[in-house]
């Protein structure tokens, strides 16, 4: 008898993890849509409460505050889910570690790069218009942009270890340049807004990428 009201109680844990959880996502689908419809200024934890259809203490209870609300609407964005997994480590990063050259490596970053923008490029304009009037949304645009910076380095370095990139490049210019390359405001424009295909986006910064970072091929004047 001890042992069927242990798996009882294990049964109902489960039931009450699970509805945590589709509440969390829920409310995560909600806030994603409303902070980049209306901006993260104008819409309130209320508002966020009634599309997920919830009450206004569960978010807060779920989140905290609206400002650790958006960054878990802008990791999930990035990384395509919840898991507490690095975007390096994400399977869809693993064609940049397995590339055998320079060349190589860029255009899977490209790839990685398309991937990001189509997920997270509008709630990454959202963090960027709040930054002005959110001195909380401000911080994390700070740390966004240390963040884009870091992966550029991190792929400079593996790229450099498999061959030469730009003689007249150091490695804080490579850095510099492809931060500047991997920002999804790329995406935004061309895709979503002159309505450039995906693929047609990825070649291009493929071909930006490794233009700006390899050394012209022998031969070319």
């Amino acid at each position: 008898m001890v042992k069927e009201r242990g798996q009882k109680r294990q049964y109902r844990s489960t039931l009450r993890q699970d509805s945590a959880q589709r509440t969390r996502r829920a409310i995560v689908v909600a806030a994603g849509e409303l902070f980049v419809a209306h901006g993260y200024v104008a819409t309130s934890l209320a508002d966020v409460a009634a599309v997920a259809g919830v009450s206004r203490p569960t978010v807060f209870a779920a989140f905290g505050s609206k400002a650790a609300l958006l960054r878990q609407v802008l990791d999930e964005a990035l990384a395509g889910d919840d898991a507490p997994v690095a975007v390096a480590d994400r399977p869809w990063f693993k064609p940049v570690w397995d590339a055998s050259g320079p060349s190589a490596v860029l255009r899977a970053y490209a790839q990685v790069c398309t991937l990001i923008g189509g997920r997270a490029a509008a709630i990454f304009e959202t963090v960027r218009r709040a930054a002005d009037a959110a001195p909380e949304v401000a911080e994390l645009w700070t740390t966004l942009q240390s963040n884009r910076r870091a992966g550029a380095r991190m792929v400079v370095e593996h790229a450099r270890s498999l061959g030469p990139l730009r003689a007249e490049l150091d490695e804080e210019r490579a850095i510099d340049v492809l931060w500047l390359l991997n920002d999804p405001a790329h995406y935004s424009a061309l895709v979503e807004r002159c309505g450039w295909s995906a693929e047609s986006f990825r070649d291009w910064l493929a071909s930006a990428m490794c233009h700006a970072l390899l050394p012209e091929p022998a031969g070319t004047d």
